[in-house]
């Protein structure tokens, strides 16, 4: 019989149906009785041929009704051919609930022999089965799996039970934990339990209590596979105990949550009524002194008029909210930003001129430009503190070279307070100007932040490394910075939190940064850059000796033993174990010495009072830098140019070969796009001028040319070894070695002019350690000889050039080698 049901009236009915068959053992079409013994089979009906009917995470008790839906198309066939040909139909679990057609091998091997009910059709086109549990069956072979599948299953009827009074005792235990369960259930029905009370077959109690649990199908097609009924019970025992452990910490969690409400609601209900008795008192609860207090402070502070009534209105805000409220400590927190920053007056200065060049002095060996522009702030705010700007610095040079040092002897000097913040890999806007308080979390930027921190509203504030800020999709740093250090925009300056203006006029801003090309124009020209060079050697001798080796001495405790170092010692380290533009690397190399005579004085051995340049190497190990890079003889088609990098200075050899080929222009060793553009124009240059070089008969089509930089893992740039390349390929064209003690600088034009270039002091300084005795640089670089100490002037032979031509007779020997074998003539 097929009937019509809405979905609400079937949900209703399965219920009804379900409590009737299998708790509360209705009158089935067979009149079942549940503590009825199974009818006795004959051998010839044990084996059978079923139509399976595939249920989805659903097992079928004997004895127990189930609805199952039915909406595949092979189910469907198996329902109807077990009711056109009177056959019993097999119920069988499958697998994988996951898997749409699921074969022989994805399901369980044993199943469910149902009795048919009522079949409903539902209004989606699937059908609903109410059936009756009968045998457990065991499939044995496949008939066919289409239309639909038919196999071969052999009965297997529930084993005789004698209740004796081994089994008396576990089906009791059983009943008491099902009790439990039910009691702490949600889910589990009373009728249930009642159905249970009543049953006196063990195997069949075992059943119900399984269809009932909130168990996973494996387990349930588990119990069903156990033939044995009191290893049934036995087992759903151990289930029962699980699922009352689970129901246990469940209800103990909901006890929890649930005394935590009540708690939080008693504690309302008691601040409410203290509330009402503090407001009769004429006293008022902690949230309305908390208003009190910030509003007084408000008033004590010296915010400008347009902070002051923001915050009275933000205030204002917060008295009308609940205490309880989430945006109450918003508010709160925006109010106390708002009161923490100084807005008073700012500190006075030192300006006595002799205490600065003081505190300078004894802080930092030389670095006079820096000094004297300090002293020069000093003088003027003196005079005209009213009328003066505050200068925004750029102190720009290799590391090491005393930069963020100098900082701090700036506000040492001044006698103000030195604050510092990185911005080396800053790529947010936000940090610099912060988030808006719309966002859960936002927080002013590291300026403001800052300025809260020190306390002061004029401190010495260095931004450090402010050349290797990047940018990305969430804005770019270096262009909020822009209104941080432009003297006309910095007096409102508008964080996105605060959103009021505030005034950073008085703050000393300092930047840093080691080079300045990858500082933007915009924000580069906001700052007045003093550069710090690199150190010559005796300066560093001199630096170590009155600053770095007394403080490592009181670092490491070695004040007492008297250790000493002396101007050789520290010139062989300085040689052999760096090559930097500042002292840092010296310095780590001395506290390693330090560290070692520590250890032996620690461990009361006796120690040497004096690191003489013979023990060094016992101390540092072997030497780690050659004293020179310079070639030991002269090369054809080899010149040493001097370069400029973020450590100071180096020396870099250019290497040019002619080989057989049709013509080309090989560029290697990593060369940047203005050093190519430089290679290119020095071979026009030489071919352009061939006849007066004496190669006029070489023909270009028929060899390669290839320029190769060494240390090729080195990115390197720059229009500055124009020369240094033109000079080489003429050496090779011309096949005269280039003089091996002479270095050189400057960019060449295609008419053979050269231009000046930057970096001069490294440069020289670099090619002075390296060991040149000659170096040429261009005439307008003349001017810069002034920064570079005497005694490197002294020492190098600088030759000033202002046309490749006085190169090539600086540079080249006379004698001439013989043509290479491949040179041909264009006759």
């Amino acid at each position: 019989m097929t009937e019509f049901l809405n979905r609400n009236d079937f949900d209703r009915f399965a219920w009804y149906l379900s409590d009737e068959y299998s708790f509360l053992n209705a009158t089935l079409p067979d009149s079942v009785n549940m503590n009825a013994p199974a009818p006795k089979l004959e051998p010839e009906d044990l084996i059978q041929e079923y139509p399976v009917l595939v249920a989805i995470e659903t097992v079928v008790f004997p004895h127990l009704a189930a609805p199952l839906f039915i909406g595949r198309e092979k189910s469907r066939r198996a329902l109807e051919a077990a009711q056109d040909h009177d056959l019993p139909l097999l119920v069988v679990a499958q697998r994988d609930p996951s898997i749409e057609t699921p074969a022989i091998d994805d399901l369980y091997t044993m199943g469910s022999e149902v009795g048919i009910g009522r079949v409903l059709r539902m209004p989606d086109g699937t059908q609903s089965l109410f059936c009756h549990g009968e045998y457990r069956v065991e499939i044995l072979e496949v008939v066919h799996e289409r239309p639909y599948l038919r196999v071969v299953g052999r009965r297997l009827p529930e084993p005789p039970v004698i209740i004796d009074d081994d089994i008396v005792p576990l089906m009791r235990a059983v009943m008491v934990l099902y009790e439990k369960v039910v009691l702490l259930s949600q889910i589990i029905p009373e009728e249930a339990l009642v159905a249970a009370m009543n049953l006196e077959d063990p195997g069949w109690l075992a059943d119900l209590i399984t269809s009932t649990l909130n168990v996973t199908l494996a387990k349930r097609q588990h119990i069903l596979e156990i033939l044995d009924p009191l290893a049934r019970l036995q087992q759903v025992s151990v289930l029962l105990a699980e699922e009352l452990d689970v129901l246990e910490l469940e209800n103990q969690i909901h006890e929890q949550v649930q005394r935590q409400m009540d708690g939080s609601q008693r504690e309302y209900f008691l601040r409410e009524q203290m509330r009402a008795i503090q407001d009769e008192l004429g006293e008022g609860d902690e949230f309305s002194r908390d208003i009190g207090e910030l509003h007084q402070r408000i008033e004590d502070s010296a915010m400008p008029d347009g902070v002051r009534t923001k915050a009275e209105k933000e205030l204002s805000r917060l008295g009308a909210m609940p205490p309880m409220a989430p945006e109450t400590g918003v508010v709160r927190t925006y109010l106390e930003w708002l009161l923490d920053l100084p807005w008073g007056t700012p500190e006075i200065d030192n300006m006595d001129i002799v205490h600065a060049e003081r505190v300078l002095d004894d802080h930092h060996y030389g670095l006079e430009k820096a000094k004297e522009r300090v002293i020069e702030h000093i003088a003027v705010r003196k005079l005209a503190a009213d009328n003066m700007r505050t200068p925004i610095l750029c102190f720009v040079g290799p590391p090491g070279t005393g930069k963020t040092s100098m900082g701090k002897s700036v506000a040492e000097a001044l006698g103000r307070k030195f604050v510092r913040i990185s911005l080396g890999g800053v790529r947010d806007e936000a940090e610099i100007r912060g988030h808006r308080r719309t966002y859960i979390g936002s927080m002013p930027g590291r300026i403001i932040q800052t300025m809260r921190n020190v306390g002061v509203s004029n401190p010495v504030f260095m931004l450090d490394e402010v050349d290797k800020m990047g940018f990305d999709f969430r804005g770019d740093p270096a262009s909020a910075l822009l209104e941080v250090l432009d003297p006309e925009q910095n007096y409102a300056f508008s964080d996105h939190y605060l959103e009021v203006p505030y005034d950073l006029s008085n703050v000393f801003f300092i930047a840093t940064a080691n080079n300045p090309y990858s500082i933007p124009l915009a924000l580069l020209d906001r700052m007045e850059m003093i550069e710090f060079p690199g150190y010559a050697d005796f300066e560093k001798i001199l630096i170590a000796r009155r600053f770095i080796i007394p403080r490592l001495l009181r670092e490491h405790g070695l004040e007492e033993v008297g250790l000493q170092f002396g101007e050789e010692t520290i010139n062989e380290i300085i040689e052999n174990y760096t090559y930097e533009a500042g002292v840092r690397n010296l310095e780590r190399e001395l506290a390693s010495i330090c560290r070692k005579v520590a250890r032996r004085v620690a461990e009361g051995k006796k120690a040497r009072r004096r690191v003489t340049p013979n023990s060094v190497r016992r101390y540092l190990g072997p030497e780690r830098f050659l004293q020179n890079k310079i070639e030991t003889e002269d090369q054809i088609g080899v010149s040493t140019s001097l370069a400029w990098t973020e450590a100071g200075g180096d020396l870099m050899q250019i290497e040019v070969i002619i080989m057989p080929g049709k013509g080309g222009l090989i560029l290697t060793g990593q060369l940047g796009d203005v050093m190519q553009e430089s290679a290119q124009a020095a071979l026009s240059y030489a071919r352009a001028h061939a006849e007066d070089y004496g190669f006029s008969e070489f023909d270009f089509d028929k060899v390669d040319i290839h320029i190769h930089v060494p240390e090729g893992a080195i990115p390197k740039d720059g229009p500055s070894a124009g020369i240094t390349l033109a000079t080489a390929l003429v050496s090779a064209l011309t096949n005269r070695p280039v003089r091996r003690e002479v270095g050189m600088t400057g960019e060449i034009t295609l008419r053979g002019r050269v231009l000046p270039i930057g970096g001069l002091k490294e440069k020289l300084l670099t090619a002075h350690r390296g060991g040149l005795q000659t170096v040429i640089i261009p005439q307008r670089n003349e001017k810069d000889l002034v920064d570079v100490p005497r005694h490197i002037r002294r020492a190098l032979d600088i030759k000033m050039v202002s046309h490749f031509d006085q190169v090539l007779a600086l540079s080249l020997r006379d004698s001439v080698a013989p043509p290479p074998a491949f040179a041909t003539s264009t006759a």
